[in-house]
Order: C-alpha cells, then structure tokens, then sequence
C-alpha cells in the first residue's frame, strides 16, 4: 500500500513539473521587442469582475469598459560610438613648459623630433619617470615594453595612423634612457 501511494504521488509530481515546463514557453529567453499593454489584458480583468457578482443576483453580461489605446514608443536610435576618440591636436593644448627643468625640456624635445607630440608635458614625463624607476629596479625590457606601450597609447594625442603603438613605446623607452635617466 504505501508502495502504491509513493509512486501515484510521484507520477503526480512528474506530471506536474512536465506541465508546468509545458507552460514555459519555447525556450526562447530573450526579449526582441519592447511589451506593451494590449486590450487582452484589460478584458480579462473586467471579464472576471463580472464572474464574481454576489450571489442572489443574477449575473448580467457586463460590457468591458474600452482600453485606452496607448501609442507605441518610438523605437530609438543607435548611434555607433568610435571606438577611440579622436587625438586632441596639439597646437590647440597651451602647454605650460615654464616649470619644466632642462632634463625636462630635452626630453620632450627628443619626443618631438622622433615624432611623439604628447597631449601634455605630464603624460610624457610621468612615462619617462615609470621607464628611469624600472630600469633601476632591475625590470624586464619586455614588462617595461607592456607597460610604457599601454601608457603611450593611452595618450589623447596620440595617432596610431601615424605610427604603430608598439614603436611609439619603444621611441619613449629608448628616449627616457638616453637623455631622462642620467
């Protein structure tokens, strides 16, 4: 008997989780448009307001009240953005070089000569400033390399059309050594 009992409960129990599976729908999980009201769901609401008339009464067909028509929202459009934004020219930048020291002024001097002109005299030096403390911490070319390269092309000013970002890292590596490590 409790046999009997344990799989009729069990049988109800599949049955019921393959009915509610049933109810999930077609496995299509992701949304393709944006939901709005319908009358459907506004009928069946009047509609089971008039189901549940007191009893004693008689129950008279109920006309639905109109569902208001709401327009659709205008679909919005979207703009691809650039994946990098556009350097920022240099000779619109006022560059204030009077607190630079010479160290500072050959160095950018060095920059620009090899084609590097940075958004700020900042980025530049802080640049030079990471490659002088890695050489004398014993770093590794290729961690210097991975390093300084992410931070030249970090720059706003800098252009890869004119130049790849790997030769720009190695134009600030090999001028930091020469003339901003002394």
């Amino acid at each position: 008997m409790h046999r009997t009992r344990g799989k009729v409960v069990g049988v109800a129990l599949a049955i019921a989780a393959t009915g509610l599976l049933a109810a999930c729908g077609d496995n299509d999980s992701t949304a393709s448009s944006t939901p709005t009201l319908t009358a459907s769901s506004t009928s069946a609401a009047a509609s089971s307001a008039a189901t549940s008339s007191a009893p004693g009464e008689s129950a008279q067909p109920q006309t639905p009240a109109p569902a208001p028509e709401t327009a659709a929202p205008a679909p919005e459009t979207a703009t691809a953005a650039p994946e990098r934004p556009q350097p920022v020219p240099t000779n619109e930048v006022p560059q204030d070089t009077s607190g630079l020291s010479d160290k500072d002024r050959k160095f950018l001097d060095s920059l620009k000569s090899q084609g590097i002109a940075p958004a700020s005299p900042d980025i530049a030096l802080s640049i030079a400033t990471y490659v002088c403390q890695g050489v004398a911490a014993g770093a590794s070319e290729a961690d210097l390399s991975t390093f300084v390269t992410a931070m030249a092309g970090s720059d706003p000013s800098f252009d890869p059309s004119k130049m790849p970002v790997e030769t720009a890292g190695k134009i600030y590596i090999d001028t930091a050594e020469q003339t901003y490590c002394q």
